[in-house]
């Protein structure tokens, strides 16, 4: 039987590198791709795993069993095994809690895919965008839009870049002119996908113009300065600056004030805010920046996953305030009874 190169590969790697490999084909098992490598990776006939009558449960569960044998033919891994036993009992809290993580997300992904409504509270940066790009589109004037410092490793440029799409779909529609000048080149290029996959799917492939999204400098304030110099030349209707920002963050809120443009700002770094909130209209705090994708594109995993992990803070907050309130009535009462309820709860959070 004719197996893919990987099976060859694979079993020269170290034992943790075939264990980590296992473990990504698991997690993306109901691919079609998954099910051929699994069936390369651990010698399995690909047409039994392929097949149509095989479910993503059962190939599931066959996964499970094609890694848990993986372990077990491993001598090294058996042996630490047998020694020490295949769960940490030290951390079942961390078991316990990301059941309970896990399955607030599960349940509202799967509510939010019912087409169960859920309660977003407005965030009122994102309920203008539209009026910004409006207004701009009436006067005739270009968008900016400044989506950071950092590179593509920063969580806060991928929020940033999730935000342009949606906002370049906006733009496409009301046929206005976008300008995103970038500090780093690989920015640049998922810009450029973002944005002319956004125009393609609006239906204005034409009016995308690649020219409008180009690297400037990876230097901090050369950069600043570009930027500030095309908010004087071209005198932006609305300008959003999204991501990470540092010491320029002022100087490019006061300058695009300085011009009347309406500018929406957010971003995650806490010594940058308060300069945003002074000089521009709208701010995104925090994580309001990374809920704005799920807030603006009401995609059902997006929104459920956004649910989730707000229950999962709940639940986070009401154990602290519930153990801090009997580890102080322990205190004034000396009751065992509290004293263990008290242990119980605070156990969680270790």
């Amino acid at each position: 039987m004719h197996h893919l190169p990987t099976t060859r590969i694979l079993c020269g790697v170290p034992h943790l590198s075939r264990l980590l490999c296992a473990v990504c084909v698991f997690a993306a098992v109901s691919s079609q791709r998954a099910v051929l490598a699994f069936a390369a990776l651990f010698s399995l006939p690909r047409a039994v795993l392929a097949s149509s009558a095989v479910s993503t449960l059962p190939r599931a569960v066959l996964a499970f069993a094609a890694l848990f044998s993986l372990l077990q033919a491993d001598p090294v891994l058996a042996q630490a095994g047998a020694e020490s036993g295949w769960f940490n009992t030290d951390r079942t809290q961390a078991l316990v809690l990301g059941i309970i993580l896990t399955g607030a997300i599960l349940l509202y992904v799967v509510l939010a895919s019912a087409g169960r409504p859920l309660f977003i509270r407005k965030i009122a940066g994102l309920e203008t965008v539209e009026e910004a790009v409006g207004r701009a589109t009436e006067m005739g004037k270009p968008i900016l839009y400044v989506p950071g410092l950092n590179d593509m490793d920063e969580v806060q440029t991928i929020a940033s870049m999730n935000l342009l799409g949606h906002l370049a779909t906006i733009i496409a529609g009301y046929d206005s002119r976008l300008h995103v000048p970038v500090r780093k080149s690989l920015v640049m290029s998922v810009a450029r996908e973002t944005v002319q996959q956004s125009y393609l799917t609006a239906g204005r492939p034409d009016a995308y113009q690649e020219d409008d999204i180009h690297y400037v400098s990876d230097a901090q304030f050369a950069y600043a300065a570009a930027v500030d110099g095309i908010i004087v030349r071209e005198k932006p209707a609305a300008c959003f600056y999204l991501g990470g920002f540092y010491a320029e963050s002022l100087i490019l809120a006061e300058t695009g004030n300085s011009i009347g443009a309406i500018q929406i700002a957010g971003t995650a770094r806490p010594p940058q805010l308060p300069f945003f909130v002074a000089a521009c209209d709208y701010t995104l705090i925090g994580e309001e920046l990374f809920a704005a994708s799920a807030y603006l594109s009401k995609e059902p995993r997006m929104l459920g996953s956004l649910k989730g992990q707000d229950a999962g803070k709940g639940i986070a907050i009401v154990f602290i305030l519930a153990g801090s309130a009997l580890a102080t009535l322990e205190s004034i009462t000396g009751s065992e009874t509290v004293r263990e309820v008290s242990e119980i709860v605070l156990w969680l959070f270790r």
